[in-house]
Order: structure tokens, then sequence, then C-alpha cells
């Protein structure tokens, strides 16, 4: 390029007049002129505060830019501890069953067999219904009425809190001497656990509601651990059972066992706003009830369609409550009642015969399978209706094992009586129960829009227990049917027909 080149595009650029540069003057310019945002950014008609990132950290456009990930699952494994402690105080009580029938109410122990021996032996009907009816209540009261508004920080703080100190409680009532007292340390004990499910019931539907809002591969950790909750419990049982030197000692460490995961709980859940996975769903989630409430004209403290979203949800909310009410109509009350049939060839002593085949086999395959729906999620969630309707019939096999409860002449029949076919139908049953609950629980908030996840959540985890104190109710039915006349009668028609053939 020349000289006269050089000269013309200078003229262009200064209208004929060569300026001295001068970068202080330049950069003083830049800083004063004014920002003008693209028409595409303009056009979207967002508040002023956010056009102009009032509300924007830095930490939050970081988010924004690069979503971060799980780092080493500490959400996922967070939200399995807190599955855990959903049932921790159920499971507790009824893996303590040989504590309290067999040492705390044991007449023969106290002195007072005339007096305690209705209370020993109706101990598991009362600690059943004490423990589901203000549990189910409160699930489904927590859903409806905002206990300390929409946030789920409260329910869940003052929920672990309060379990936390009847635990203590539970811990000093087996510490102290109660044999001159039975009567009265079984209705305290009867009102702790109202205290402590009432408490439970809150947590538990929160938490549902919580993990709602993340991928809901989260609310299966959730499902996860609530099945883990009945292996470590039974796991404490057997080995405060095998190591301990009293029944006393036993349950002390037991039940201290159970506080410490529930500490856990309370540690873990205010840590989670810590962790930039679980911030960045949060504003996700937040940002997605804001669009919708511009874009609807509605307000966030406005009350969700309650009925709406249920309608919605209820074939995985069927599938939910339908899968619990199979299994607690069979677990724990006909398993615990199933005895071994060849006490010598058996791999399992006698002793740990219900311990084992009972309480950690149906736990330990239903922590399996909701473990399994890590990888595989089938069927569909239109199709998953058809197997939860094929394990009704799980009952009548349970039924035709040898099942004797005691007090009640069996008359039916006893048609499988090989306890390796029986652990296989337990194991069966326990791992069906835990891979289907897990996928209906993740299907339920994937069947509503996203502002709605947290409260199908909730409904799925109200469902959840309905299920569970339905099955509980139904579970007499079954030692009924075992000395009901007619139905043997009838059974041994059949049998004698198909023989003859």
């Amino acid at each position: 390029m020349g000289k006269r080149d050089e000269d013309s595009l200078i003229r262009k650029g200064t209208a004929g007049t060569i300026v001295p540069r001068d970068a202080e003057a330049e950069r003083t310019a830049f800083i004063n002129k004014p920002v003008r945002l693209t028409p595409a950014w303009e056009a979207r008609n967002l508040p002023n505060d956010e056009l102009n990132f009032r509300h924007m950290t830095m930490d939050r456009v970081t988010m924004e830019l690069n979503p971060p990930l799980d780092k080493y699952k500490l959400i996922f494994f967070t939200l399995l501890l807190h599955g855990i402690g959903t049932l921790m105080p159920w499971n507790m009580f009824i893996n303590a069953k040989s504590y309290y029938e067999g040492y705390k109410l044991n007449g023969n122990i106290t002195g007072n067999p005339n007096d305690t021996i209705d209370y020993s032996q109706n101990f598991m009907p009362y600690v059943t219904f004490f423990s589901q009816v203000p549990n189910v209540f409160f699930n489904w009261v927590n859903i409806f009425v905002n206990l300390g508004g929409t946030n789920l920080t409260p329910r869940i703080f003052w929920s672990l809190i309060v379990q936390v100190l009847v635990f203590i409680f539970t811990v000093v009532l087996a510490m102290v001497d109660s044999r001159e007292w039975t009567q009265i340390f079984f209705w305290t004990t009867m009102g702790s656990v109202v205290v402590l499910n009432t408490a439970c019931g809150i947590y538990q539907n929160s938490v549902y509601g919580m993990s709602a809002k993340l991928p809901f591969k989260y609310t299966g950790a959730v499902v996860l651990g609530s099945n883990i909750s009945g292996t470590f419990t039974t796991s404490i049982e057997i080995l405060s059972f095998m190591f301990s030197s009293s029944a006393r000692t036993a349950a002390i460490y037991y039940f201290i066992g159970a506080m410490f995961i529930i500490l856990m709980c309370f540690d873990t859940y205010f840590a989670l706003p810590l962790n930039r996975f679980y911030r960045y769903n949060e504003l996700q989630h937040e940002k997605e009830m804001e669009k919708t409430r511009q874009l609807g004209g509605t307000s966030t403290s406005e009350r969700p369609p309650y009925w709406k979203i249920f309608k919605q949800a209820f074939p995985q909310l069927f599938n939910v409550f339908f899968t619990f009410f199979v299994t607690l109509s069979l677990f724990p009350t006909v398993q615990s009642e199933i005895y071994i049939s060849d006490a010598k060839n058996f791999i399992v002593p006698r002793a740990f015969y219900r311990r084992i085949l009972c309480f950690l086999t149906f736990n330990v395959s239903a922590m399996l399978g909701s473990l399994t729906t890590s990888w595989i999620k089938w069927p569909r969630k239109e199709r998953l209706i058809w197997p939860v309707l094929l394990r009704a019939l799980f009952i009548p096999l349970f039924v035709f094992c040898n099942y004797r409860p005691k007090g009640i002449q069996r008359l039916l029949p006893v048609y499988i009586t090989n306890d390796w076919s029986y652990w296989t139908i337990g194991s069966l049953m326990g791992f069906s129960s835990g891979y289907l609950s897990s996928l209906g629980m993740m299907y339920a908030p994937q069947t509503v829009a996203s502002k709605h996840a947290s409260t199908a959540g909730m409904f799925s985890a109200a469902m959840l227990i309905s299920g569970i104190f339905a099955g509980i109710l139904t579970s007499s039915v079954h030692s009924r049917l075992i000395q009901s006349v007619k139905i043997a009668d009838y059974t041994l028609y059949i049998e004698q027909r198909l023989f003859s053939t």
C-alpha cells in the first residue's frame, strides 16, 4: 500500500483530520457509553431486574453456562440416607418385637403374668395402629396444609428434632427397670410411637417433595434408602442378638444406632445448599415457577390444583399404593409366622429362621430391587400396572406355605413344604416390591407439569403410606382363611379332582 492510499484511508476515518491517539480518553468513553441489549434479548419482555442481572451472581452465571454434575454422587447418597431415615421408626419397632414381647412385657420376667400377658401378645397390633394412623394422617395433611409455608425446611427441621428427642426418650426407657409399672411403660411407649410417627409422616412426605425437584432418579434414591432402612435395622437386631449379654443392652445399642441415623439426616440436610448441583436444580425449579407465573399471571403463593394433579398422577399413585398394599399384607405379619419345615437339612438354624428368611431376606431383596432401577426402567409407565396387579398372586403363595399363626388351628392344607421354595418366593416378593415401587415413585412426578412435580411427589409418598396402612389392616384376613372350614374343604375337593384325573 502506497503513501497515497494510507492518506486516503485516514481521511475517510477522521474526516480529513489526523487526531493523536489517547488511550485514557478512549477507555473513559467506552465506560460511559450506554450498553445496548440485542433485540433478541429485549424481545423476551423480561423484568428490568432480570434484564440488568441485578440478582445474578457470578456463581449463578457460571452454573447457568456450565451446569454442574453430582460429583461423587453426593446428593444421590444424601437422599439415599434420608430414605433410610423415613422408615427408621417403623422398622425399629417391628424389629424390636422380641425385645418388647420377650423382655419388657413378658409376664414371667416382670412377675405380673396376669396383668401383662395381654400387652405382650398384642404388642404388634398396638404398635401397628399407633404407628400408621398418625403417619397416614399427617402425610396427607402435609400436602394440603403448608406447615411453615411452601418452604420444606421448617417441616424437615422440626420433624427431625422431634424424632431425635423421642429416640433419646426410648433409650432412657430401655435403661430403667419397668417391672413394677409395666402398664405405664406400655402406654408410655405407645404415646412415644404416636409422636414419633407423627413427625415421621411430615418428614417422609417432605423428603419426597424435595427429591421431586431433582432429576427423577433421585426419587428412586429415596425409595432405595427406605428399603435399605429395613436391611440396616434387621442387621443391627441380628448383631445385637448374637453379641449382647442381655436383651436390655441389645435394645440400648439398637435404639442408639437408629438415633445416629436420624442425626446424620439432620446434618446432611443443612449441607445440601452447599452443593452446586443441588443449588443449580433448586434455581432451575424456581426459574420454571417464575416463568410459569409470568406467562399465566398467577402468584407463586397460589394453591396448586390438587385434584388436577391427583388425576394426572393417579395411575402411578395406584401402582405405588397397590405394590405396598400387597407387600404389607404379607410382610411381616404372614412371613414372621411361617416356620421351618425341615429343621435337620435346612441351611438356616431354627433360631435365625424368622430373622433371616423373613426380615433380612425381604429387606435385602427389596433393596436390590430398588437399586436395579438405576440401570433398568422397564416396563414403561403406561404398562407398569400389569406387573403390579400380578403381584397379588403372592398372597395365595404365602398362605399355602407353612403359615401357622399362634393360637390358630390351621385347617387349610400346607402345599409348599420346601423351605428353599419358600425362600425363593420371599426373595421374589421383596425384589418386585422394591423394583416396582421405585418405578412408580419415579414415574409419578413425570406425569404432571414440572411446577407441580413436588406436589405429585408428596402425593406418591402419601399413597405409599396409605398402601402400607391398608396392607397391615388386611393382614389379619389371611389367618382367618387358613382356619375356614369351607375354604379347606373346597381346596381338598379341587386337589382330589386333580389327582383323580
